[in-house]
């Protein structure tokens, strides 16, 4: 995609917007930087507008969607910039401590602020559920899916009731299948993707207990999500994939493992004997 000048694109075609348009058009000129880090439900909120309103602007702006705008948001936002910069910190002036340094920062104040959105009662009911169910199902697309294969692989070590399905066509004959007694956990930074968001809506609909692990506490992912637990990094539209987020992910996805672990403590601790086992072997 080129880069252009989205704000100047706005304002030239400010006086064609709908009444409705020029709210959301408002809003992004006067918090340029903020809007980066916001889901589609967070700035329709701000600006009192539906999600389809969002949506319809983005398309007057002759953009496939929100997450289209947030490129062009942050490619404009660049072109501001004195200096190319690689994410919210980090520049192609700094050397290799000053680097290091930020990098170590970043991931820090990403597991910070992750724990201080950690809510016991979410972690609990999410464990309760884990434990009674049939069947747990990881899902994710992207680098989500990364993250959930990660969950699938650690989990797997201590119970043998965890699923993750890596194509997106398998995961939505999954979500199709559960039932009552399934757990879905499902992984998305920014709640948005809409395979995620479909599945989420599949597992929902068949009665399975949906729990998502998200940035954001509204999102259209989270309508479908019975908990959501939080992460907190944030993650700009060019920094797709960023460790920061899924290490924030991990963390969560550890606490509920050592829960799960604490929680089944006589079944995990044969469970995790017979897989160390197992694996040993395949060591010289």
């Amino acid at each position: 995609m080129a880069k252009v000048d989205i704000f100047s694109q706005i304002r030239s075609r400010y006086n064609s917007f709908t009444n409705t348009e020029k709210k959301v058009a408002d809003y992004i000129l006067e918090n340029m930087k903020a809007v980066i880090y916001m889901s589609i439900t967070d700035l329709a909120d701000v600006c009192h507008v539906g999600e389809s309103s969002v949506f319809r602007f983005c398309k007057t702006m002759d953009l496939k969607g929100y997450q289209e705008f947030k490129i062009a948001l942050a490619h404009s936002l660049s072109l501001d910039e004195e200096n190319t910069v690689l994410s919210s910190e980090i520049t192609m002036q700094d050397t290799i401590e000053e680097l290091s340094s930020k990098i170590l920062s970043t991931n820090v104040n990403a597991l910070n602020e992750t724990f201080n959105l950690i809510n016991e009662k979410d972690i609990s009911e999410a464990i309760s559920s884990m434990i009674k169910s049939k069947r747990i199902h990881f899902f994710g697309v992207g680098a989500s899916l990364m993250t959930a294969m990660e969950a699938k692989n650690k989990f797997m070590r201590i119970t043998n009731k965890t699923e993750c399905s890596v194509d997106s066509h398998l995961q939505i004959m999954t979500a199709a299948l559960l039932t009552e007694e399934d757990v879905a956990i499902v992984i998305s930074y920014s709640g948005s993707t809409k395979d995620t968001i479909e599945v989420a809506k599949m597992a929902k609909e068949r009665g399975a207990k949906v729990i998502s692990i998200t940035r954001f506490a509204k999102s259209p992912l989270t309508i479908y999500s019975h908990i959501t637990l939080l992460c907190g990094s944030n993650e700009g539209p060019l920094q797709g994939g960023s460790l920061s987020a899924k290490i924030s992910q991990l963390y969560l996805l550890d606490v509920l493992y050592a829960e799960y672990f604490r929680k089944t403590q006589s079944e995990s601790t044969l469970n995790k004997e017979y897989t160390a086992k197992a694996v040993i072997e395949k060591m010289l």
